[in-house]
């Protein structure tokens, strides 16, 4: 059983990790010297191989949040006068188009409602009807709202019309399955599914890509052609690496191989799902999307409409029990979200859930389901 610390955070990223991933940063690295350069060369083989990207894909470590590893890889691999079609069915879609905006590439927005998967036949539409687009940048699980798109499909399609797929996979690698698809660029990050600590961000490409996208990138600090080409030639990070937040990632790839790995990860996360939103379900809560969308990474839940629920003091409130909730993402519904992810199993889960109970008796929220 996993040991609950003295605050569980039920969030998307930063997220609860165990006394060893913690313990992993006591030590101090040098960033040029030899063993942290095969320490950063063993999880860069270990992230490649999660994915079974080995022979095919090189991986790109980078510092920064997710979002910074997100910008390099379309400010590095989309050139200048690329075109992105951008299937948009939440917050973290809309982020990349900010992204393509401010780097000056031209982006196409495929409109879909925030509670429908991505529809891989409007993509196919979309992509035959304009042959100027490039690349598709496709959030695989948007974390806005906790849906899952079909991304088997959608890169069959894309790799079908000839264009290149770039995934945002930040909360879904290490946990749904991504295996045999046709893609330009994976990007991730370390404080999501592997439970490492936020601070590095990383692509998995092809190398062949990267050499062809020298010169395109906006930036020198999220250039990844240059990152590459710098480790290739020399072992190390062209600039002061996240060395304490590397030394966690290996601890916590070393527990997510000795878990079993992807399979086992999404098996505890599906069941700390389960439990959260039938506990939750049981108290009069409704989930903002169908369960058959519903990725076991993070829940939406309708918040509920008696007039003595407000969020601030809920959070709050729930806070003080130990639990920290995340606010919802939506513009048009108002909602808040629970994440299912991080070093927790169910019962936690059902540890919030009770605490969720009591902090709505002490509201006095007795009106909680919409209708």
């Amino acid at each position: 059983m996993l040991a609950m610390p003295e605050t569980i955070l039920l969030t998307p990223g930063p997220l609860t990790t165990t006394a060893a991933t913690k313990t992993a940063m006591l030590a101090d690295w040098g960033s040029w010297d030899e063993a942290f350069n095969e320490l950063t060369a063993s999880v860069c083989r270990d992230l490649l191989e999660i994915v079974h990207a080995r022979d095919s894909h090189i991986c790109v470590p980078l510092q920064g949040s997710g979002t910074f590893a997100v910008e390099a890889a379309l400010g590095t691999l989309v050139p200048r006068g690329g075109k992105v079609l951008v299937p948009d069915n939440g917050a973290y879609c809309q982020r990349i188009v900010r992204i393509l905006r401010y780097l000056g590439r031209e982006a196409v927005v495929l409109e879909h409602a925030e509670d429908c998967p991505a529809d891989p036949a409007r993509i196919d539409a979309a992509l035959a009807g304009d042959l100027a687009i490039s690349h598709v940048a496709q959030v695989h699980c948007e974390t806005g709202t906790g849906i899952l798109n079909p991304l088997a499909e959608i890169a069959a399609v894309v790799a079908a019309r000839g264009r290149r797929l770039i995934i945002d996979a930040m909360s879904s690698y290490a946990a749904i399955p991504i295996d045999s698809l046709d893609f330009d660029a994976l990007v991730a990050a370390s404080g999501k599914c592997l439970e490492g600590v936020p601070g590095m961000g990383f692509v998995i490409t092809r190398e062949s890509s990267l050499e062809s996208a020298q010169g395109n990138s906006h930036s020198l600090a999220l250039d990844l052609a240059d990152q590459w080409q710098y480790m290739k030639r020399t072992g190390q990070w062209r600039f002061t690496p996240p060395t304490h937040v590397v030394a966690a990632l290996r601890a916590a790839i070393d527990q997510f191989k000795a878990e079993g790995g992807q399979p086992a990860r999404l098996a505890r996360y599906a069941a700390n799902c389960s439990t959260l939103v039938g506990g939750m379900r049981s108290l009069g809560f409704e989930t903002f999307l169908p369960d058959a969308w519903q990725a076991p990474i993070i829940v939406t839940f309708h918040s509920p409409p008696d007039p003595a629920y407000r969020f601030d003091e809920f959070y709050r409130r729930v806070r003080q029990r130990g639990f920290i909730l995340y606010p919802g993402k939506l513009t048009r519904v108002d909602t808040f979200r629970v994440g299912c992810i991080g070093a927790i199993g169910p019962d936690c889960l059902r540890e919030a859930v009770a605490a969720i109970r009591g902090v709505l008796q002490q509201m006095g929220v007795r009106r909680i389901a919409l209708r």
